[in-house]
C-alpha cells in the first residue's frame, strides 16, 4: 500500500482531490516544517546519518504528517505501509506486522505509518513494542492529541516525538501558488477575499486547498469574488477544540492566565475563543468564580460576589443573553486588584492541620455549660475581646503547645492595604499584651 488513497482502492487515474494532487514529491516540498526537515532539524539530521528511528508525528490536521512519512520511508528505501487507527484493530495490525516480517526476510524493511495512533487503546499500543524493539517496523505514529497523554509511556520512551506547526499565512499562500500553476490559472479572488481564504484554511493546509478548489469552481468566467461573497459561499475551518481534551485546557489556562495577569482584552479573547468552540459556559462560570478567589481574594472582595451572581445570570439568561455577564466578571477580575494571599493561606493552614493532628483548642476559649467543665478548667480567662481596649485581647486562639503560625499575608493590594495594616497593629497589640 503506497499511502492512505492506495489503501483506499483509488487508482492513479481515479479523480483526485486537489490536495493529493499537490502532495509534494519530495521533503524539501514540504512546506512550513522547515524546523523538523532543515539540515539543523530532527529529521534532517536522521536522514544525514541515514538511521530512521521511530517517530510520533504530533500536529494539527492537514500539516503534513502523512506526506512527510510517505516520503521518509522513499528517502530510506524502506516500504510504506498505512493504516489507520480509526478503521483498524488487532487483526489489522497482525496482518501488517506479519509482512512486515516477511519483508525482512527478503532484506527490506518497513516504515509502518499509523494515523490517528492515539485511538488505539493501551493494550493495543503495547502490541507494537516487541516488533518496534526487535527492528521489524520502524513506526511513524501520527496524532493531533498532545502524547504524553494519550500514547502508552512504554511506547513513547522507544520513540522521538517531533511537533509540526499549522502552517503560517507564507506556507499557506505557496501551496495557493502552487495550486494556481496546477491548474494554470490564478484563483478567482479579490486580494481580500484570498486572505480570506487563508484566514478560512485556520492553519490547515488540506482543508485550504479543498476550499481553493471549490473557488475555482465558484465565480463566473472573467470574474473575481469578493471576501463577502466568498465567505458566503464557503464555510470557515471550525477552530481546533476538543472539549475534553488538550486544547481545552490549554484555553483555560490561557484565560486564567490572562486574567492573573491584568489583561482584559486577551481574557475576553480566550473567554471567546472557548465560547465559540462550544465550551459550556457554566464550566466557565465556575471557572471564573475560583479565579475570583484565587487571584484577586481580598483585593476586591466584590469580584466573588460579582462572579458569582454573573454564573447565576447565565443560569437564568442561558445563551447567549448570559453570555455577556460571564464576559462582565471576566473584564472585572482582569481589571481588578490582584492577590493570592487567602488562597495561598488556605494551603498552608491545610498543610499545618494535617501535620499537627488532633490538638484541643486552648481551653480558655471553650464553652463550659455544666459544672464539671467550669472546673475542668473551660473558659477559664477568656477575655471577650468586645470589652478590650481598641476592641482586641491579644489572647491566644492556636492549640496549647503550637507555635503561633502566620498563614495570611496580604499583599497590600486594593482593600487589602488597610487589612495589612489592622494586622500590624494587632501584632504589636498581641506582642504588649501577652508580655
Amino acid at each position: 500500500m503506497s499511502d492512505l488513497f492506495a489503501a483506499s482502492g483509488m487508482k492513479d487515474d481515479a479523480p483526485r482531490p486537489l490536495a493529493d494532487r499537490l502532495r509534494p514529491q519530495t521533503l524539501s516540498e514540504v512546506v512550513g516544517q522547515y524546523h523538523l526537515l532543515g539540515p539543523d532539524g530532527a529529521l534532517g539530521r536522521m536522514l544525514k546519518t541515514s538511521r530512521l528511528g521511530s517517530i510520533i508525528f504530533w500536529g494539527p490536521p492537514g500539516v503534513g504528517k502523512t506526506t512527510i512519512a510517505r516520503l521518509l520511508a522513499k528517502e530510506t528505501d524502506l516500504e510504506f505501509e498505512a493504516i489507520s487507527a480509526v478503521f483498524s484493530g488487532v487483526k489489522d495490525l497482525r496482518a501488517a506486522f506479519d509482512r512486515a516480517e516477511n519483508r525482512r526476510n527478503t532484506g527490506k524493511g518497513t516504515l509502518l505509518f499509523v494515523d490517528e495512533i492515539h485511538r488505539f487503546n493501551r493494550a493495543q499500543q503495547d502490541g507494537f513494542l516487541p516488533f518496534v524493539e526487535a527492528g521489524v517496523v520502524t513506526l511513524v505514529g501520527a496524532t493531533t492529541e498532545n502524547p504524553s497523554f494519550e500514547i502508552n509511556g512504554a511506547l513513547l520512551s522507544r520513540c522521538a516525538v517531533l511537533t509540526l506547526k499549522r502552517l503560517g499565512p507564507d506556507a499557506l499562500e505557496e501551496l495557493l501558488a502552487r495550486a494556481e500553476k496546477l491548474e494554470g490559472r490564478k484563483l478567482p479572488l479579490e486580494a481580500r477575499a484570498r486572505e480570506a481564504l487563508i484566514d478560512m484554511a485556520d492553519g490547515d493546509g488540506r482543508y485550504m486547498l479543498n476550499l481553493a478548489e471549490q473557488a475555482f469552481t465558484l465565480a463566473d468566467e472573467g470574474k473575481t469574488l469578493s471576501a463577502e461573497a466568498l465567505s458566503q459561499a464557503l464555510q470557515k475551518r471550525a477552530p481546533a477544540y476538543d472539549k475534553d481534551r488538550e486544547e481545552h485546557y490549554n484555553l483555560i489556562s490561557a484565560l486564567h492566565k490572562s486574567v492573573r495577569g491584568s489583561d482584559p482584552d486577551a481574557a475576553l479573547y480566550w473567554f471567546a475563543r472557548m465560547i465559540t468552540g462550544g465550551e459550556d459556559p457554566l464550566y466557565l462560570a465556575r471557572r471564573i468564580v475560583r479565579m475570583a478567589s484565587e487571584d484577586i481574594g481580598l483585593a476586591d472582595p466584590t469580584a466573588l460576589m460579582v462572579c458569582a451572581e454573573a454564573a447565576r445570570t447565565y443560569e437564568r439568561l442561558g445563551s447567549p443573553e448570559g453570555e455577556l455577564a460571564l464576559a462582565h466578571a471576566v473584564v472585572h477580575l482582569a481589571t481588578a486588584p490582584k492577590s493570592n494571599a487567602v488562597y495561598s493561606a488556605w494551603k498552608a493552614a491545610q498543610r499545618s492541620a494535617k501535620e499537627t493532628g488532633s490538638l484541643m483548642p486552648p481551653k480558655h476559649i471553650l464553652n463550659a455549660p455544666t459544672a464539671f467543665m467550669k472546673g475542668e478548667g473551660y473558659g477559664k480567662g477568656y477575655a471577650y475581646d468586645h470589652d478590650a481596649e481598641e476592641g482586641f485581647s491579644g489572647q491566644n486562639y492556636f492549640p496549647d503547645g503550637m507555635k503561633r503560625e502566620s498563614f495570611y499575608q496580604p499583599k497590600g493590594e486594593g482593600r487589602e492595604g488597610p487589612i495589612a495594616e489592622r494586622l500590624k497593629r494587632w501584632a504589636e497589640l498581641r506582642k504588649t499584651r501577652s508580655e
